[in-house]
């Protein structure tokens, strides 16, 4: 069986006035077609062209093993010279992922390829970050720990993006004190006697092909596919609703700081004690 998901809506152009006031204030996804055309990134960027002008960087990468009491937050599980790391990408299939990674800020001629989209969202002016990954490579069901509005871009084949808004959480088995659902949930196929509540979530999907933005309103959790070896950046803006903001402002000065102090103090306890709660928070709800 598989999950409830329907299409997320495309369009081709958008103006800003109807994006903010359909999209935005309502708080519903949208694929834009043809924001990037206009870039300079829209012909450049591909992964020869990254390998060309960033090749001799060494760049953090990330594979798809469980959350360990060993690893720092959003510490990387390997490094490799990022010529090396295309000519895997392009090879074979890898789990391998370059994850909010600035090579903007170490390789400044990216900077201009891209344009900052006059689109009806006060978008945060700091150099955005670059994520990689190969051929069926995932990146676990999460939501954004600071709930901004994002536009997410994709750039060199394609990417499949499901989507939850925040109402489905409580199906969705979140590990409390965390941004992740259970990292055991295949959501390509999920075992639905094993995730019972996974079949009262309701979601949205999309494929995501060169140039293509997907807008991810704020807190809407998110499970991403590369179909093929490619790379997507991401422009923020702040959370609009005033109940975000506290969220984001508790995840960022709280909860981050207190799930790495019981990591520390309970080790693989803890990890297994918060992935244990999942499950009964979830089934409460059944």
């Amino acid at each position: 069986m598989k999950l409830n998901l329907v299409e997320i809506p495309r369009v081709k152009t958008i103006s800003k006035e109807d994006f903010f006031n359909n999209y935005v204030k309502k708080q519903k996804p949208l694929v834009i077609e043809q924001l990037t055309t206009d870039w300079p990134a829209y012909q450049k960027w591909n992964l020869e062209y990254i390998k060309q002008v960033a090749g001799d960087k060494t760049v953090p990468l990330y594979d798809d093993r469980p959350v360990s009491h060993k690893d720092g937050f959003n510490e990387a599980h390997a490094k490799m010279k990022m010529s090396d790391y295309i000519d895997l990408l392009q090879e074979k299939p890898t789990n391998y992922r370059i994850f909010l990674y600035n090579l903007m800020q170490e390789v400044s001629v990216l900077q201009n390829d891209f344009k900052w989209p006059k689109i009806g969202l006060r978008l945060v002016k700091q150099l955005p970050m670059l994520f990689f990954g190969g051929e069926n490579s995932k990146v676990f069901m999460h939501f954004d720990i600071d709930y901004s509005n994002i536009l997410h871009f994709h750039f060199h084949g394609k990417k499949q993006c499901i989507l939850f808004p925040p109402s489905e959480t409580p199906y969705l088995y979140k590990v409390p004190h965390s941004l992740i659902s259970r990292e055991d949930i295949d959501f390509d196929n999920p075992d639905f006697e094993k995730w019972p509540a996974l079949q009262k979530a309701k979601g949205m999907i999309c494929n995501l092909k060169h140039g293509e933005m997907l807008y991810m309103p704020e807190g809407y959790w998110h499970y991403m596919k590369y179909l093929t070896p490619g790379f997507s950046m991401s422009l923020r803006a702040f959370p609009r609703k005033i109940n975000n903001l506290g969220k984001a402002a508790f995840n960022v000065f709280v909860m981050r700081h207190y799930d790495v102090l019981m990591r520390k103090w309970k080790g693989q306890e803890w990890i297994d004690y918060k992935n244990n709660q999942a499950i009964i928070n979830t089934n409460k709800r059944l």
